[in-house]
């Protein structure tokens, strides 16, 4: 690992950040002197990642994301290890069906929802009360291009993801001017997640791009670290696409 900048004294909240996304904000953030607090299902991974980012720049808590006492524990963590909790970003999320929105289990639905909206807001909610309605900060959510236009065969994470981008708007009105709330809409990054949406075709795949290539987890760090920076201190409620342009493709040719 290189040799790691100065602290900023900044502190963010990461969910689902042992791999893919979350782990490559948790990254960025680190490599800009932000201490994180990450979270996932899986402890071995969370370990992992936090001996990769640095045990005295990270901590983890294990847990699901739509359980409403990892979540406090995930916030206390945050207070107890570092003292005050600035950023949260919201990237847990779950896709387990695939199909027509015709015939989804209801069931699964709900669950789509508890993991992407639900936990989203809980975890907010508890950022919110534990320091940043007294002392500002941010919040990002990582929704998706799905969210702004049909996604045939992924419908009811698509429809998730458009209300998470609500939920952004509502929590950005809501918490201003203490703090600021924008989300991140991904087109296809390259991630175990969405490993079956361009495996064994990757070429195929990124061809489809106007930049010829699909995303890595960088370019949504990046994304999240301008976000949670003082170079978007008059950004809220906003929706930013990383999408390698792949909705030029929607105009008329």
């Amino acid at each position: 690992m290189t040799e790691l900048p100065a602290l900023s004294g900044k502190v963010a909240l990461i969910t689902g950040a042992s791999r893919g996304i979350g782990y490559g904000v948790a990254e960025a953030l680190v490599a800009r002197g932000d201490r994180v607090v990450i979270t996932g299902r899986n402890e071995d991974a969370l370990k992992e990642a936090v001996e990769q980012l640095g045990a005295d720049r990270a901590v983890y808590v294990a847990g699901k994301a739509h359980d409403e006492a990892h979540q406090t524990v995930a916030v206390e963590r945050a207070m107890e290890a570092f003292g005050r909790l600035d950023f949260l970003v919201n990237n847990a999320g779950t896709n387990p069906v695939f199909g027509p929105i015709a015939d989804l289990d209801l069931g699964v639905a709900r669950k789509v929802f508890e993991t992407n909206v639900v936990s989203a807001l809980g975890f907010a909610q508890k950022t919110w009360h534990a320091w940043q309605k007294e002392n500002g900060g941010a919040i990002v959510n990582i929704a998706s291009v799905a969210g702004i236009a049909p996604s045939p065969f992924i419908a009811a994470y698509g429809v998730s993801k458009a209300a998470l981008i609500n939920l952004t708007q509502q929590l950005a009105h809501e918490f201003a001017p203490r703090v600021r709330v924008n989300a991140i809409a991904p087109a296809v990054v390259k991630t175990k997640f969405a490993q079956a949406l361009y495996e064994g075709r990757e070429e195929e795949a990124a061809a489809a791009y106007p930049l010829a290539r699909l995303g890595v987890p960088s370019d949504i760090g990046g994304a999240a670290a301008f976000l949670t920076s003082g170079q978007s201190d008059w950004v809220t409620g906003q929706t930013l696409v990383v999408d390698g342009g792949i909705f030029l493709n929607a105009g008329v040719g």
